[in-house]
């Protein structure tokens, strides 16, 4: 191997080992965002077709879930809120720290039991820690006083 060769072959080296860590940071960086991004506020469909609004079965009655409070629906995995009057949001109901489940909803937050964990019935946003990323958004349909998860 002339000089020049091993020359390249180093710069080889150190060229992939600088790259594959810019890529971790950059997949890092990206799943941290996307998390945030995704837990948004919930979303909700407003069905005005007189139809079925295309979702599943009615998960509960608007009059079900309290202004400033929500539900869990342990059994479909979400959590529904109402974090003003007529504003409704769904979130995952596993907490983003451990994968607990969420137990309660009081004082503005969903709360998970297992490590005190507490998140924002408006957004799904952290509130207190230890978790740090937000709970993902679930898609509801509201037609009429009725909630179902979106199809």
């Amino acid at each position: 191997m002339s000089a020049s060769q091993d020359h390249e072959v180093h710069i080889g080296r150190r060229t992939v080992v600088t790259a594959a860590g810019a890529v971790s940071v950059a997949a890092v960086l990206t799943a941290c965002g996307g998390s945030q991004e995704a837990a948004g506020s919930g979303v909700v469909k407003q069905a005005d077709d007189g139809g079925d609004g295309g979702g599943g079965p009615v998960l509960a009655k608007t009059a079900d879930i309290p202004e400033g409070g929500g539900k869990i629906f342990t059994e479909q995995g979400v959590v529904v809120t109402q974090p003003a009057a007529g504003e409704f949001k769904a979130f995952s109901s596993k907490c983003t720290h451990a994968g607990c489940a969420v137990s309660s909803v009081s004082d503005g937050a969903i709360n998970c039991p297992c490590h005190g964990s507490k998140f924002d019935v408006a957004t799904g946003a952290v509130k207190t820690g230890p978790a740090t990323t937000p709970l993902p958004a679930a898609a509801i349909t509201v037609e009429g006083d009725s909630i179902r998860l979106a199809s």
